[in-house]
Order: structure tokens, then C-alpha cells, then sequence
């Protein structure tokens, strides 16, 4: 390895969490599933003991998914939206939830919505909601909880102030905005490595596990490759742990 090799950095930045006497907790949320698939056994297989939160789009499940679901005992089942509708104005951002509707009806989405959830995944339902395209009207977050699911999952560090409310995720392995594909090694490792540097330095909420996001429709070899090598440091490592997001609902940690 070079000093330039991000992979190098990130065990330098676990390795500062075990002097500390800390744990550099993570955890793992793949969005957009609805029915079985390739892609989807790969990433279960993939995780294997890891548990995983599998963000699934209510109005689009289907049985396959059910079966598939219960065959991997690490999978927690959250709740994607509703139908992963867009309802914003041609030329604004994409956006299910957002403030283009009445408060009432996406209300409703959401509470027919975690119904379906938990009839489909009895056992496997997480209370957290996970808005399509990570964007949520402020209204809706503050009644989210009386809709069923309590803990909100967007995009990015949380404020102090939101500890109670919401659990985020921080990389995003895929370049939405450029290629579409793997965003490559030294920015993924990088924006891991940030997100832990921040916490351990107390520049963001140290309570908030770092959040690694994933679409496994959409992955090419890249992420593939990167979430393989990524998944073996961090099992290799004492300092690292992978959070259930059972327990991160539970706790609202």
C-alpha cells in the first residue's frame, strides 16, 4: 500500500477508534427492493451475518420478495415510501414526500404503507421510514411517528437535535449525478473516513452509527468489488461493528 491509498486511511482511522477504547459502529441500508433477483441474493450472500436494513417499496412488493427475505435471517425490513411516486413539479428535485401534497394524504401513504410492511415481514419490520430520494417534508417528520414507523433514514450527518428522530446514511456508493455507476474507491472511502473522523472528533453526532448506502439494482462490478473489500476489513477489524437497525429503531440511538 501507498500513503495515497484510501484503503490505508480508513484502517489508520479505525485503528485511532481501538486507541481510543472506542467502536467505530456502522450499519447498512439498501433501498428500492420489491421482488427477488440476482442482484438482491448477491448483496444478502454478500452480507451474510451482517445485518441489513432492505428499504422496500410497500406498494410494489411481491411474494418472491417475501420468500427471499426469509431465507436470510440478518435482513430488517424498512419501510421505502410508499410507491416511489414522484410528485414534484417537472424541473424540481424527485421527490414522493415532499411539500407538493397535503400533509392528510401522505399520511395516508405512509400508514397503509407500514401496514403493508408488516403484514408482508411480521417478523422483519423495522420502524423506519425511508423516504424515496432521501427528501421528506419537515411537516411529515414531526407526526411520522403517529404514522407507525418512528425513526426517519435520510441523507447525510444528522444535527444533535435530531438524535431522537433519525438514523442516517452518509456514502453513497453510487455516482447519481455522473456515471451511474460505482462512485469509485477514493470517494467512498473518503466519505467513510470523514464521517468517522468527524464523530470521533466530535464534529458530528458520535452516537450515529456511519450509514453505507446501497441499490442493488443498480450496482456495476465496481460496488460490488468495493462493498466485498469493505465488508472483510471491517469484520477483520476489533474496533469495528456493524449496528442492527432492530436495535438502532428500539433505541433511537
Amino acid at each position: 500500500m501507498t500513503d495515497a491509498d484510501p484503503w490505508q486511511a480508513l484502517q489508520q482511522e479505525w485503528d485511532r477508534w481501538r486507541t481510543a477504547g472506542r467502536t467505530a459502529t456502522l450499519w447498512l441500508r439498501d433501498d428500492d427492493a420489491c421482488r427477488e433477483g440476482p442482484a438482491l441474493e448477491r448483496l444478502l450472500r454478500l452480507a451474510g451475518n451482517i445485518p441489513l436494513g432492505l428499504a422496500v417499496i410497500p406498494a410494489r412488493i411481491e411474494v418472491s420478495l417475501a420468500d427471499t427475505v426469509a431465507r436470510y435471517p440478518a435482513v430488517r425490513v424498512l419501510q421505502h415510501g410508499f410507491d416511489h411516486r414522484n410528485h414534484a413539479a417537472a424541473g424540481e428535485k424527485k421527490a414522493e414526500f415532499g411539500p407538493h401534497r397535503p400533509l392528510a394524504a401522505m399520511r395516508a401513504d405512509v400508514e397503509e404503507g407500514w401496514r403493508a410492511i408488516r403484514r408482508w415481514f411480521p417478523d422483519r419490520a423495522v420502524g423506519i421510514f425511508v423516504p424515496p430520494w432521501n427528501r421528506i417534508d419537515p411537516a411529515l417528520v414531526r407526526v411520522l411517528p403517529d404514522c407507525g414507523p418512528g425513526l426517519l433514514s435520510v441523507y447525510g450527518t444528522r444535527a444533535r437535535d435530531q438524535k431522537s428522530d433519525r438514523v442516517n446514511t452518509h456514502v453513497d456508493i453510487i455516482d447519481w449525478r455522473g456515471s451511474r455507476g460505482f462512485v469509485g474507491e477514493a470517494a467512498a472511502v473518503t466519505a467513510l473516513c470523514g464521517h468517522l473522523q468527524a464523530r470521533r472528533e466530535g464534529r458530528a453526532d458520535p452516537d450515529e452509527p456511519t450509514g453505507v448506502l446501497t441499490h442493488h439494482r443498480d450496482h456495476d462490478s465496481g460496488c460490488w468489488t468495493f462493498l466485498t473489500r469493505l465488508l472483510d476489513c471491517s469484520l477483520a477489524h476489533p474496533a469495528v461493528h456493524w449496528r442492527d437497525p432492530a436495535e438502532l429503531a428500539r433505541g433511537h440511538v
